[in-house]
């Protein structure tokens, strides 16, 4: 079969299934993995699908967001929120190191490790003063304090944060998407989660079902590199992107 012949039978399939792997794709035209992936990364670099592991999937629609969204469209999800952080709290063992990141999903966790004896270390100026009215055993990483949000980053935030291992570390997210990973608006704010990310066994991403089919100005990481807790199944496509965990 012809390069232009495999092209068309791979986007076929796509219409069809929405979602393909390479194996399927590899018994539908007779060709090779190695050439099977060779014709995705071609397809990939025209726009006319998304590369996602083991396979392909449909073109995504996405909403792009330029800003952050206010306090009014974060304080949305209030009950979805509070049932991911609940979930994510009961993650957390009494011999972990923990990273916390800011958001507001990430902070409805503090209620629920009142009683933790984990360590935490976080960049959140709200969380760290919850958890220590709880008397928990809590680190707050120096830097420049962000107005909006009093949240703490920039370059001394990032010299604190590798001083640190972590097992598990829980991260905010603006956006999920495919094709673009989890983002974020703000460059800095993707710096760190990214660090944070590279330091731990473990990296969970909070995030309600308004996140999925966003994409905002700074990537943080891929999909395959973290585990997503929301409150209800996304569509089949980021199933195939990475493990969720719907609560």
């Amino acid at each position: 079969m012809l390069a232009e012949q495999r092209a068309r039978a791979i986007l076929d399939q796509l219409t069809q299934r929405q979602t393909v792997s390479v194996t399927d794709l590899c018994q539908a035209t007779g060709a090779s993995e190695a050439t099977i992936r060779r014709d995705l990364n071609a397809l990939a670099r025209q726009g006319k699908l998304v590369k996602i592991h083991g396979g392909a999937t449909t073109l995504e629609e996405v909403e792009f967001l330029a800003q952050e969204p206010d306090l009014a469209t974060k304080q949305r999800y209030t009950r979805e929120k509070e049932r991911i952080a609940r979930y994510a709290a009961s993650l957390v063992r009494e011999d972990d190191v923990v990273f916390l990141d800011t958001g507001t999903t990430a902070l409805h966790m503090a209620e629920y490790l009142k009683d933790s004896k984990a360590l935490f270390v976080t960049s959140s100026i709200d969380f760290a003063g919850m958890l220590s009215a709880f008397e928990r055993n809590v680190y707050v990483l120096g830097g420049a304090l962000k107005p909006s949000t009093v949240d703490i980053m920039g370059a001394e935030a990032l010299d604190a944060l590798r001083h640190y291992n972590f097992t598990k570390a829980f991260l905010g997210t603006s956006g999920v998407s495919v094709s673009q990973g989890f983002t974020t608006p703000d460059p800095e704010a993707a710096a760190l989660k990214f660090l944070a990310a590279s330091r731990a066994q473990s990296v969970y991403v909070l995030a309600d079902s308004s996140k999925f089919g966003r994409v905002t100005a700074a990537t943080i990481l891929p999909l395959d590199r973290a585990q997503v807790i929301t409150d209800k199944p996304p569509d089949r496509k980021y199933l195939e992107s990475t493990d969720v965990i719907a609560v």
